[in-house]
């Protein structure tokens, strides 16, 4: 008897190992490439759920019964079979490709100490964002909360980035980095599911610095969107506005942005206790040149007559980039010439490449110059002795628009002489002519009979009292 029974013991164990092989079997079969990604929403109980698809449909699934219900929480990434869409896998938060988090190997190796000049800068954004994730006790002792977030705005080039990787390099936090484009994406709700998710994640890693660079692509003000695409931006800024309030000062999630257009913000974003802290990069002062100078040459091999000093006197208006620019331009002038050491010619070749060649772009070149004698041709032929021309030039250095009287003048040598006069100029952004008077413009009219560019050109430059720049040619005439 007990020969049989153990004999249909182990007829049974054989047929449920072949039964458990059959069941795995069958789970990797549902569960093999290639799945749909899509969101958890929200339990029903336990073997069915809300999903939401790339396509932006909510569906009610079955869950595999394998899955571990601990970790299907709201807005995680999940896979769904292509198919049924049930749910059959737990993506991990990594597994997004838009959702990048840098690893403590991975982080840049940028200091404080590598960032020459912006003192206050950089003492505002440590008390608002490395401050508050390393003595979190000093703020709850005084009584107050640290920021949430902080606003970086300023031209291109004036170290924001720098600053922030300085930041991402002395705090132990998690960094996770996103450009405000990568929001916009192809199909319908893909944005704020990537906001939801970039936020998700910074609170599973907490301490965490969210740093979203070029705000200004998805956080524009606010207007009456006419096509889906307006509408989609306008949703994922609604998205991060609602998640910027969502989180409380306790979680140790703080927020960086950056933006060069700071005046097209929406103002719901730039409220305190969205952005508490707004720092501006300006354009470097004297000072700020000067340790910028010493900061990027401090490991390059100056000769003894390079003087950074006559560099950081001049007036030309220089970024942090630009600084940066010119030196590794003047290294590269020595690599050329096979020397080890950069000597001031090679910083002067260097300033003409960057600062002189940017100049050069803004004065009068030959397109414009063959353009304005074609049309002070044409003007001398349709005038008569008595006749005038009158032609409008819009000066983009002044943006402002210059209406020139051109009048032919017979002379006793028979030969025909183009007097030209300024009769009224007007900004670009203004809507009403302004007619200069004898004290507002002194200046004579000019009498040119050799269609002397030059002589016109320095006339107009005595007239507003400032160097012009390219002139372009309105193709109609006033």
């Amino acid at each position: 008897m007990l020969e049989i029974q153990e004999s249909y013991i182990k007829d049974e164990q054989a047929n449920l190992k072949r039964e458990l092989i059959r069941a795995q079997e069958e789970v990797k079969r549902i569960q093999a490439v290639p799945l749909v990604i899509g969101q958890f929403l929200e339990p029903i109980d336990q073997n069915t759920a809300i999903v939401g698809s790339t396509t932006g449909s909510n569906y009610v699934v079955r869950i595999l019964s394998t899955l571990d219900r601990e970790l299907l929480k709201p807005s995680a990434s999940v896979a769904l079979h292509r198919h049924s869409n049930a749910l059959v896998d737990i993506l991990p938060p990594e597994a997004d490709s838009s959702i990048s988090m840098l690893a403590q190997e991975e982080k840049p190796d940028v200091t404080y100490q590598d960032v020459g000049g912006m003192d206050s800068q950089k003492q505002e954004i440590r008390e608002a964002v490395e401050l508050p994730l390393t003595h979190f006790d000093l703020y709850k002792k005084i009584g107050i909360d640290p920021p949430r977030g902080v606003l970086l705005y300023g031209p291109p080039g004036t170290g924001k980035t720098m600053l922030v990787k300085a930041v991402a390099h002395h705090t132990t936090a998690s960094f996770i980095r996103v450009v405000g484009s990568e929001f916009v994406q192809k199909y319908l709700g893909e944005g704020p599911r990537m906001v939801r998710d970039i936020f998700r994640l910074a609170r599973e890693n907490a301490p965490a610095i969210i740093f979203i660079d070029e705000i200004d692509a998805i956080a524009t003000k606010r207007f009456d969107a006419q096509t889906g695409a307006d509408r989609e931006v306008q949703r994922i800024l609604l998205e991060l506005l609602n998640q910027m309030d969502g989180f409380d000062q306790g979680s140790n999630v703080k927020v960086i942005m950056a933006t060069n257009r700071a005046d097209t913000l929406d103002p719901a974003l730039l409220r305190p206790g969205r952005l508490d802290r707004k720092i501006e990069f300006p354009r470097p002062s004297r000072r700020e040149k000067r340790l910028i100078f010493q900061t990027v040459t401090g490991k390059m091999n100056l000769g003894p007559d390079v003087d950074l000093e006559d560099y950081v006197s001049r007036p030309d208006p220089l970024s942090s980039a630009d600084i940066a620019s010119i030196v590794q331009a003047a290294g590269l002038q020595a690599v050329r010439k096979n020397r080890y050491v950069i000597l001031p010619i090679d910083f002067e070749e260097a300033w003409k490449q960057t600062v002189k060649k940017s100049n050069d772009t803004h004065e009068f070149c030959k397109p414009p110059l063959f353009s304005l004698r074609c049309q002070l041709k044409r003007a001398s032929l349709q005038t008569g002795d008595s006749g005038y021309f009158v032609i409008a030039i819009p000066v983009l250095y002044f943006r402002a628009i210059i209406l020139l009287s051109i009048s032919s003048v017979q002379c006793p040598s028979h030969t025909h002489t183009l007097v030209f006069t300024l009769m009224a100029f007007r900004p670009l952004n203004g809507s009403s002519f302004i007619v200069p008077s004898k004290k507002t413009c002194p200046s004579t009219p000019i009498r040119c009979s050799t269609l002397s560019l030059e002589a016109i050109w320095n006339w107009m430059r005595d007239i507003l009292s400032y160097p012009l720049s390219i002139i372009y040619l309105y193709r109609e005439y006033s």
